[in-house]
């Protein structure tokens, strides 16, 4: 039997079988099985007697016998149970569910190894669905040891595939695999870094026998399936830079000169003018630019594209700026018509909105040439968007945009042009690396001179009177506040409820002031007046749902409430605190909780009352998250799938994963040597149904 085998062919799994694993955990193959690695694993080195059972044991394990095997009940209320005995006591064994399915293996005298958590009943102990097996030679060699445990789904328990039975079937593979598994690693890096083989890392990330051995698997599978992203990721950026030369952006000259010297309204801060300098030599360099610009909310990151557009006016090329929503885009448009002046520049705004007329007008200026920038929404990737000779294209927050469409973008001029990807959601290291890997980063770390950091308050909600009078002080001043209510999808019909419910409360309570609402359900007009009295200073208090997270920019704005903020994730309570702090003002937050939240939650709220960095925040988010769950803010843009290692725990082993593939590429960019044909045959193997992410920045 070899790798490709179809599972249903495994001995033990069967066409039925066989069809629950191909649709609960996608496997097809019995390769497919073998890396379907375990979530955890349970230390079954030594069996216990039954008289040293101690109800705060997690798991215990006994060798024994069982008799009187009854069965009462009837319908839902049945129940199965056996007496099992050693030489020292008896227990007793119960099910509620599978009856039929264990009650056909029990067998009165049999020796059996059972498994499983003890639980004090009536002064007893009893053990609820166990794992139980006949005592043979095999399985008690088997048991003895790290017992690896694997995720199931209720379906596949339902049809008695659960962590045992994945576990039995994972034997039976590796006894009827032909010889050793091929190897996936050249040799020569396997006696380098010192990685165990691929045919004993399987067998032991699935049956270990000792912890030392344990770790030793785990780090080969994990740096190898961390050095394939690498090598993937660093390969097709290669290849892009062999491809695809840059339009040279060689002089600095009118408008950028004139823009520095006479329009700009504040100092830039160091981190502007290195990041300026980064992006200055890669315009001037004859690749194409393919960088990363990551700062915090307010940081200055709009400042910094335009000054790069004016690059690209001055060596006689267009540039576009696409924004996620019309709210983005048009605040992008004036801002920056607000600080271009009298520049004598052209620059106009396409969203879905923008009437016909006008569109058509816009269109025929773009194709001319007489329009120098074109800042948007999708709207910009549509096929009627023809650009005279498009040099730059600037892209925010663009995890909010499909793969397709940033694609598109590319095809705007016969040689791609430059791209410039901003976001102001921090990214760990870790994660940069990999779905960021081939863009250059830059990282703005200051913020503008003048900007005072936001106060954070964490209050329970038995403190609503005092924060009651502290927004009534701060709107006196002339401020104004946002309140925003969590909408998890789950529970929109409660959630509007509680917010509409708030609108009330700050109605009753704080009659003297204004206060607009806004979410996500009302219509696009209403939402537009609402917001417009808010930006106007119509009204003072904005009672919201996250639908404030991006896009809405009032330096008046001085304190931000959330409330729930129990049920936010780190980087979404750090986005929305963003939305103040944008003025000169002392600007603060108040996260407002139950007192009844668990010591994980407690401890996201410190972290957000102790920094602003959102650096450290991402980071600690990733670290009690994982970075499948980040607020849905990333896993758009993660091109893979990992099934062992880990980016918050495993970031030495990305690093090193990602230092291998650029000694290697460094040597064999298109990996053609005999030595590194395995490399190749690996790539094109995973890379078999994925995206050529080679052609997409």
């Amino acid at each position: 039997m070899d790798l490709s085998t179809d599972i249903q062919f495994l001995p033990g799994v069967g066409p039925k079988r066989a069809e629950i694993l191909r649709l609960e955990l996608d496997i097809h193959s019995v390769e497919d099985l073998l890396t379907y690695y375990p979530y955890k694993y349970v230390d079954r080195s030594r069996i216990y007697y039954v008289q040293e059972i101690d109800a705060n044991l997690p798991y215990i394990q006994l060798k024994g016998k069982i008799r009187n095997i009854q069965k009462t009940g009837t319908g839902h209320a049945q129940r199965l149970t056996a007496t099992f005995y050693d030489k020292t006591g008896t227990l007793e064994l119960i099910w509620f569910k599978g009856i039929r399915y264990v009650e056909d293996k029990l067998k009165p005298e049999a020796t059996y190894i059972v498994f499983g958590k003890p639980a004090l009943f009536n002064g007893k102990f009893n053990i609820a669905h166990p794992e139980i097996e006949v005592a043979t030679t095999e399985n008690q060699k088997q048991a003895l040891g790290w017992q690896a445990h694997y995720n199931t789904s209720e379906k596949m328990k339902k049809h008695f595939l659960n962590s045992a039975a994945i576990r039995k079937i994972m034997y039976v593979a590796l006894q009827n695999i032909n010889g050793k598994l091929p190897e996936t690693l050249p040799a020569a890096l396997i006696k380098q870094y010192n990685l165990m083989d691929l045919h004993q890392s399987i067998v032991n990330i699935h049956f270990p026998q000792q912890t030392e051995v344990l770790k030793k698997a785990q780090h080969r599978l994990k740096f190898e399936e961390l050095f394939y992203i690498q090598l993937d990721i660093l390969r097709q950026s290669k290849y892009r830079e062999m491809k695809y030369k840059g339009f040279i952006f060689s002089k600095i000259d009118y408008f950028f000169n004139t823009f520095y010297n006479t329009y700009l309204p504040f100092e830039l801060t160091g981190a502007q003018k290195r990041v300026l300098r980064e992006i200055r030599q890669d315009v001037g360099s004859g690749r194409q630019m393919n960088r990363l610009l990551q700062g915090d909310v307010g940081s200055g990151k709009t400042l910094v594209a335009l000054l790069s557009m004016l690059m690209a006016v001055d060596n006689g090329f267009q540039a576009c700026l696409m924004a996620p929503t019309e709210i983005l885009a048009t605040q992008h448009f004036q801002t920056i018509t607000e600080i271009l002046g009298e520049i004598g520049l052209s620059v106009a705004l396409l969203t879905g909105s923008t009437k016909k007329k006008e569109r058509e007008r816009l269109h025929a200026e773009l194709e001319s040439g007489k329009l120098n920038f074109l800042i948007g929404t999708h709207a910009l990737i549509e096929d009627n968007v023809v650009f005279n000779n498009l040099g730059l294209v600037i892209i925010d927050e663009q995890h909010r945009f499909g793969v397709a469409q940033r694609a598109k973008l590319w095809n705007k001029n016969d040689q791609p042009p430059h791209i410039l990807v901003m976001t102001a959601t921090p990214i760990p290291r870790t994660l940069a690396m990999t779905v960021y890997g081939d863009l250059e980063i830059s990282v703005i770390d200051e913020l503008p001179p003048g900007r005072k950091p936001i106060q954070t308050y964490h209050y329970y909600d038995n403190k609503r009177e005092a924060m009651l009078g502290f927004l009534r002080k701060q709107i006196d001043l002339g401020r104004q506040v946002y309140v925003v209510y969590p909408l998890i999808q789950e529970s929109e019909k409660i959630d509007l409820r509680n917010l509409e419910e708030g609108y009330e409360f700050f109605k009753t309570h704080l009659p003297q002031y204004r206060i607009s609402m806004v979410h996500g359900k009302m219509k696009p007009k209403e939402k537009d007046d609402e917001m417009r009295k808010f930006v106007s200073g119509e009204t003072q208090i904005m009672v919201a749902t996250t639908v404030i997270e991006v896009g809405v920019n009032v330096p008046n704005a001085s304190v931000m409430v959330i409330e729930s903020a129990e049920r936010f994730g780190l980087s979404q309570l750090h986005q929305l605190r963003g939305r103040v702090g944008r003025g000169a003002d002392q600007s603060f937050c108040i996260l407002l909780s139950s007192y009844k939240i668990t010591s994980e939650t407690r401890k996201r709220l410190e972290i957000m009352v102790r920094t602003n960095d959102g650096f450290e925040i991402a980071e600690a988010d990733l670290q009690m998250r994982g970075p499948g769950d980040l607020d849905g803010t990333l896993q758009s843009g993660i091109p893979f799938e990992l099934k062992i290692a880990n980016l918050s725990q495993d970031s030495h082993l990305l690093s090193l994963g990602r230092k291998v593939a650029q000694e290697i590429l460094e040597k064999d960019p298109s990996l053609e040597t005999q030595e590194n044909s395995i490399l190749r045959y690996q790539l094109k193997k995973k890379n078999k149904n994925s995206i050529n992410w080679s052609q997409i920045s």
